[in-house]
């Protein structure tokens, strides 16, 4: 059975359409199942602007349904894989909205930190999305409970996702010590931590506002990353 978006018996009128080439203006005739087309003008390999590639994050017969997948989409799988992580995310901590929050604030600030630090936002922001997902709501988890919990469920989740094997192992590389990092942790690893440490701090804040030394101690000795520590200082505001 074919994908229903692929099946040409599902096709209506606007299954062939024309788009011009984004680098010659060259008019090109698309059928809506091509994922990419060459430019007969100048040559170049242009994407299919109305194919809906989102599929393509986590189908196991993706290739073989679309065809050979261009470059620019297998780099977008990654990609496109945390955000089904994210999902997964939520629906687990369901009406949990306080560690739903947690781990939405930490993937923020570590998309911020990520490319500044040119490390692999994917990984960082699957990390960043599952780091507390063995967090109970209304109970106290010790640190290392909450990683190997995190461990079971990030891998369940991302195999469940089909996420590429060497993915998934560095996210849970990443899951296994967040909340205990050693002094030689890989870039992607550090970004994580960063992002964790200033949602810690903005927390710490609210409760009771940090001094300016306790701050400027918590930047020379907790973070990781420059990026991490510049973003610190713009996200926690002392009074």
């Amino acid at each position: 059975m074919r994908c229903p978006g692929q099946d040409s018996r599902y096709w209506k009128h606007d299954a062939i359409f024309d788009t011009k080439c984004p680098d010659c203006g060259t008019e090109i005739e698309f059928f809506k199942d091509q994922t990419t087309c060459k430019c007969k003008n100048c040559g170049k390999q242009v994407i299919n602007p109305k194919m809906d590639f989102g599929c393509a994050s986590y189908c196991q017969y993706a290739e073989q349904c679309m065809g050979e997948l261009p470059p620019e989409l297998l780099a977008n799988r990654d990609d496109l894989m945390k955000d089904r992580v994210a999902l997964k995310m939520k629906m687990h901590f369901r009406k949990d909205f306080k560690n739903v929050g947690q781990a939405t604030k930490v993937a923020r600030f570590a998309a911020k930190i990520a490319p500044e630090e040119r490390a692999i936002p994917a990984v960082v922001l699957c990390a960043a999305y599952l780091h507390n997902i063995g967090a109970k709501a209304g109970t106290e988890v010790a640190p290392e409970e909450m990683e190997k919990e995190a461990v079971r469920l990030g891998r369940e989740i991302l195999e469940g996702l089909r996420a590429k094997e060497e993915m998934t192992e560095q996210v849970l590389a990443i899951l296994d010590h967040i909340f205990h990092p050693g002094a030689d942790e890989d870039l992607n690893f550090r970004c994580v931590h960063d992002a964790l440490r200033i949602y810690q701090l903005q927390t710490a804040n609210k409760e009771k506002p940090l001094t300016k030394d306790e701050l400027d101690a918590a930047l020379k000795n907790d973070f990781m990353t420059e990026s991490g520590r510049e973003l610190a200082v713009k996200s926690v505001i002392i009074k």
